[in-house]
């Protein structure tokens, strides 16, 4: 497999990847300086291959480098986070 290319389309405000003829993306939001990850798609076909991921790893470091806290109500990312608890730090509570 090649390694992913992942791109922050901000007009669409989506960190995305395109792949085999297929986009898969992570929505978010700017909102009161934070960053709010709201939903990852992946589509069947790019399914099991660590896209969703590498999306959520992607969102979390552009979070980190730019100073954003991160809001997540996007469950794959929650689920992402408990497994890397080292990211925790960067994440406040979602309303």
């Amino acid at each position: 497999m090649e390694p992913l290319t992942i791109f922050n389309n901000k007009e669409r405000q989506q960190f995305q990847v395109k792949t085999d003829g297929e986009l898969a993306s992570l929505e978010y939001r700017l909102y009161e300086g934070n960053i709010v990850l709201m939903h990852t798609e992946v589509p069947e076909l790019l399914g099991g291959r660590g896209i969703g991921s590498a999306l959520a790893e992607y969102a979390l470091n552009y979070a980190r480098a730019n100073g954003l806290p991160v809001k997540v109500y996007c469950p794959f990312v929650a689920a992402y986070i408990k497994r890397h608890p080292e990211q925790q730090d960067i994440v406040v509570k979602a309303d």
